[in-house]
């Protein structure tokens, strides 16, 4: 069998990935922090360590023949300098020791927030060109990682970058348990009048693009070194995708709503009360949250299609009855720490 290395095998989207392969018959060593009572059931090879020592990595990646990087440091506050050593320079350890070690094959999971200048971003493809100008670390230093990867394509080692948009699902550990927190505390609210289009994805369907993408690359293959949207294909405005998924937890759809420029102010003053008064907790409201709640991103998902073969499984309807059943027999979803240097991903 062929043994893939799984960066943060222990978060949200590396979990999903595992079941996958592994159904597929891949042997799967999983790297991330902690050891995972689950990756043990799953018959998961866990290496534990830090994306930050080269080390860790080295020892995580040789004797496998691919590597599927999921693993970082998620959420939108932060020192940029963490960010950067866990996502930017964790993702240059892994190239380095997949270039030591003769690994061919790299999947690297990106973001759209690559390319989010702050405004609309209506059924874009591929050549949208990098921001230049981020509200977060989060997408500075995953913009850096995936320019990182795709330049490492070579004849030795065959690279991609799949950019899935808002993974949501059973044992979501990062939006759906922050919005039900939010909803529950009586302080969320609907944007502007009108609501705007945004994509998401299933975390099953995000992990089935990994499978995909590690069938088709290989050292001079047609996607190596290319970048890709994954999502849903079927953008639908906010105030749906989120009452949608309020329905799931077992909550009243919101139906207050509150005009865009203060929504705006609000972030930006509460972030800066937040940086004056150097306080590590993330705050309720950021100008980067408020542009991912009040700009459109959807996104063209043709190349994935195309190229991967990728069509999303699991439909909206399905996956949010199957995460109502979830949370049903599991209580409300419980929120982590956004912070990581082998597992979750947002």
């Amino acid at each position: 069998m062929t043994r893939v290395l799984v960066t943060g095998a222990g978060g949200f989207l590396g979990r999903a990935v595992c079941r996958v392969l592994l159904r597929h018959g891949y042997a799967v060593r999983g790297f991330q922090r902690h050891h995972h009572p689950a990756l043990d059931d799953l018959g998961v090879d866990q290496v534990l360590g830090d994306l930050r020592d080269p080390d860790d990595v080295h020892r995580a990646v040789d004797g496998c023949a691919a590597v599927v990087h999921t693993a970082a440091k998620a959420g939108h506050w932060g020192p940029a300098e963490e960010y950067h050593r866990i996502n930017a320079v964790g993702t240059d350890h892994v190239l380095d020791a997949c270039r030591a070690h003769g690994v061919d094959r790299l999947v690297h999971t990106s973001s759209p927030a690559v390319v989010h200048r702050g405004r609309d971003l209506d059924g874009v493809d591929e050549s949208a060109p990098y921001a230049t100008r981020f509200r977060s670390p989060y997408p500075a230093s995953k913009a850096i990682a995936e320019q990182h990867v795709l330049a490492a394509n070579s004849p030795t080692l065959a690279t991609v970058a799949l950019r899935p948009h808002l993974i949501w699902g059973p044992e979501d550990p990062h939006f759906l348990p922050r919005l039900t927190a939010q909803a529950r505390a009586g302080r969320l609210r609907h944007l502007g009048r009108t609501s705007k289009m945004i994509d998401t994805v299933h975390v099953a369907n995000a992990a089935r693009a990994h499978l995909l993408a590690l069938r088709r690359l290989a050292p001079g293959a047609p996607i190596a070194g290319k970048a890709y949207f994954i999502t849903q294909g079927h953008p639908l405005p906010v105030d749906l995708v989120v009452n949608g998924l309020l329905i799931a937890a077992g909550l009243p759809p919101e139906q207050r709503r509150v005009p865009r420029p203060p929504a705006r102010l609000a972030g930006t003053l509460v972030e800066l009360a937040f940086r004056l008064t150097k306080r590590a907790t993330e705050p309720p409201i950021t100008r980067f949250l408020m542009d991912q709640l009040g700009t459109a991103h959807w996104f063209d998902i043709t190349a994935a299609r195309t190229d991967l073969g990728y069509q999303p499984e699991v439909g909206l309807l399905a996956g949010l009855a199957g995460l109502a059943d979830w949370i049903a027999s599991t209580g409300s979803p419980t929120a982590e720490e956004p912070v990581t240097t082998g597992g979750d991903r947002s």
